[in-house]
């Protein structure tokens, strides 16, 4: 069994001079506390050491944006060689003309790219750009939806005043006649409708979206010249090598792109039609890192692997196998487990629960056993993961099930 001395050490300490110790989607909160590593150390391909130096299978990414291993050495070496001639200056360099070109030629509807560090920093911008165009202020979102920490989507509540929340409005998602009664009811008011590809809220199922549900929302938006936005954050690259709108057939407005982007380093896109150009060269968009020549180069190198290795196609085989392993080792031990969203970023609970008692005792034996699995948030897989990595993972999991009792 694992222990985690250095990891508590540390977490002592931080709880001194960091609020909260650890906070954010990090936070240990969110696993297991006491059975799970606070800290990491190091990592390579499918695997991270944490403080403590166990080692794991890692099926979290980062939360997601290692989409290709860690240190995978074409991306560092992109990295390597523009650090040499420097990272941030006065001006950005040609690596961002460079990455726009990329994103433009690769996405089918976009005209024009921005960047920036994280998924939240342009899922904002977007809405304020879809403010510009408009002239409205209103915000219509699926319940439940995460589209990053500001005071108008944040999941928290501190510091949230009601003024923030004034112009928000929400739908059911895959329920196309809710989303156009809310619609019409704002249409007044409304600026934009801002859509992840498929619905991942927290401590739920994730469900795909209904054929017809996001292109009827696409038609609806632009016959009344409201912005469609997509939050391709979590998802982007993972689904499709020219982003998630393919994988669902239908188009966006503007579509934001962050995790898979860089694997790992930390960059984030927007990219979006011509007659948003102009809005969008008004709304102030700056950052002192956001020119950042590094993460850019690693950006396109990261791009290019993705198309040339065909790692969507990669990332589900693997998947698949990793969901049919799971559920058919659980059926031996007599578990049932309801496993929802896309293959390639599975969410996990047992099928007789909800209260989530008996994930969190799957996960807590499994990372015991070197196996990183979240109790609370979809799982991601990476092109450094093999047939290797996924049966190893399958066997520490039948040991979790066996130890584990039915019905308790």
């Amino acid at each position: 069994m694992y222990q985690f001395d250095q990891s508590l050490e540390l977490f002592n300490r931080a709880s001194k001079v960091i609020p909260g110790g650890i906070y954010g989607h990090v936070t240990p909160a969110t696993v297991i506390p006491g059975a799970s590593p606070y800290y990491a150390s190091k990592a390579e391909g499918a695997y991270y050491w944490d403080a403590d130096n166990n080692k794991y299978i890692d099926f979290m990414c980062g939360y997601g944006p290692t989409i290709l291993g860690y240190n995978h050495p074409e991306i560092e070496e992109a990295a390597r060689e523009q650090k040499l001639k420097g990272s941030v200056f006065n001006h950005p360099t040609d690596k961002m003309v460079e990455l726009a070109e990329v994103l433009t030629e690769r996405i089918n509807f976009a005209d024009w790219a921005v960047f920036a560090k994280n998924g939240s920093d342009l899922t904002t911008w977007a809405v304020q750009v879809a403010r510009e165009t408009t002239g409205n202020k209103g915000i219509l979102k699926a319940k439940g939806s995460y589209h990053g920490v500001d005071a108008w989507c944040s999941p928290g509540k501190g510091g949230i005043i009601d003024e923030d929340l004034a112009n928000v409005y929400h739908f059911e998602w895959n329920d196309l006649q809710n989303f156009e009664e809310e619609f019409q009811k704002n249409l007044q008011n409304l600026a934009c409708v801002i859509l992840t590809p498929y619905h991942h809220p927290v401590f739920q199922d994730n469900l795909l979206a209904d054929s017809d549900f996001l292109p009827n929302i696409q038609k609806i938006c632009n016959k009344h010249g409201v912005v469609f936005i997509l939050d391709d954050v979590r998802a982007g690259f993972r689904l499709h090598e020219n982003g998630s709108h393919e994988y669902f057939n239908f188009q966006p407005d503007i579509s934001v792109y962050c995790k898979a982007l860089g694997n790992g380093h930390a960059i984030s896109a927007a990219v979006g039609r011509d007659h948003l150009k102009v809005p969008a060269s008004k709304v102030f968009l700056t950052g002192s890192y956001w020119n950042d020549a590094v993460s850019m180069a690693a950006a396109i190198q990261c791009l290019k692997i993705v198309q040339r290795d065909k790692v969507p196609d990669i990332v589900e085989k693997l998947g698949s196998q990793l969901k049919a392993g799971l559920e058919k080792t659980a059926l031996k031990h007599g578990f049932e487990l309801k496993i929802t969203g896309p293959v390639s970023m599975p969410y996990l609970r047992f099928k007789d629960e909800d209260n989530l008692y008996k994930i969190q005792e799957f996960c807590k034996i499994c990372i015991s056993k070197g196996a990183f699995f979240h109790p609370h948030h979809n799982w991601f897989l990476s092109a450094a993961h093999k047939e290797k990595e996924i049966l190893d993972a399958i066997q520490i999991a039948d040991f979790a099930f066996a130890k584990m009792k039915p019905n308790e």
